[in-house]
């Protein structure tokens, strides 16, 4: 498979709330391609995981 069509996957799973995948599908268009819109992709959702705080929602 080529990074676009990795990419591609993590857009889908992204949709469909499957974090974990789509950021495995981000890593691997990375590693194919550094300069993939993927790694762009991945830090963001990055961003949003870290800023995710269970806490809020179960005091």
């Amino acid at each position: 498979m080529t990074a676009q069509e990795y990419y591609l996957l993590g857009n889908e799973a992204r949709k469909h709330g499957l974090w974990h995948e789509a950021i495995n599908h981000y890593m691997r268009a990375a590693e194919l391609d550094p300069d993939s819109p993927a790694v762009e992709a991945k830090r963001m959702l990055d961003d949003i995981m870290s800023f995710y705080c269970k806490d809020m929602y179960n005091p």
